[in-house]
């Protein structure tokens, strides 16, 4: 949702001033991490952010970036005939209590509407597919960003948490927030979930063989016990 009407798929949807400050403080934020590519959903509002994202990144800075991807699986769901409506009519339709209390049974009406349960697959695969070109490409340890919409965002983490859809509004992602989640071969670890300040440092790769944790051979194992 973008200000009091459902901008969806709608083009020319730009960064207003605020949204231009939030991008260039979560780019500055992510600055110090190596990552690998940056990707993004194709629209207007998320490719602006991931350009500003990928600034620090790109080979002209000394890195790995030559340019941002774009997905259209990590495209904002798919509204159909709800797109340009205002929120405060849309909440007063019989489906907006399904998206609020059972969104796997969701679909937006018209022909260009999608089921939310079809959103959230096509976005989990495009993040399975990426793990395997970024881990292909740049090694195991590698970090790549993903610049995409608060609904997709909260259906990746519902899936990575293993929560049903129909728990997924339980999930918060604000706008320039970041979420960062490792991927192992047994399972997903959440590390972060809409953080809007704060240190990363803790989210980039551990040099081989100093936590085996994240690179050797338990990168799987989720820590057993903890710090007082």
């Amino acid at each position: 949702m973008t200000g009091p009407v459902l901008a969806g798929w709608t083009p020319g949807v730009r960064l207003d001033e605020r949204g231009r400050a939030q991008a260039a403080a979560v780019a500055g934020r992510l600055a110090a991490l190596p990552l690998a590519a940056v990707v993004s959903s194709p629209l207007d509002r998320c490719v602006e952010t991931a350009e500003t994202l990928a600034a620090p990144h790109g080979r002209a800075a000394g890195g790995a970036v030559e340019k941002v991807e774009t997905d259209e699986r990590f495209g904002e769901v798919r509204y159909g005939d709800w797109t340009g409506r205002p929120i405060k009519e849309l909440a007063e339709e019989p489906l907006w209590r399904v998206v609020q209390a059972h969104p796997s049974a969701a679909r937006f009406p018209g022909e260009h509407g999608e089921a939310m349960a079809d959103a959230q697959h096509r976005a989990v695969a495009a993040v399975r597919d990426w793990n395997e070109r970024i881990t292909a490409a740049h090694g195991p340890g590698a970090l790549y960003a993903v610049c995409s919409h608060g609904d997709i965002i909260k259906a990746i983490v519902a899936d990575a948490l293993g929560l049903h859809l129909d728990q997924f509004q339980r999930i918060q992602a604000d706008p320039a927030s970041v979420t960062a989640i490792r991927y192992t071969e047994l399972r997903p670890f959440v590390v972060r979930l809409n953080d809007t300040g704060g240190d990363v440092a803790d989210l980039r790769p551990a040099p081989d063989g100093d936590d085996d944790r994240k690179t050797g051979p338990g990168a799987s194992d989720a820590v057993v016990g903890g710090g007082a």
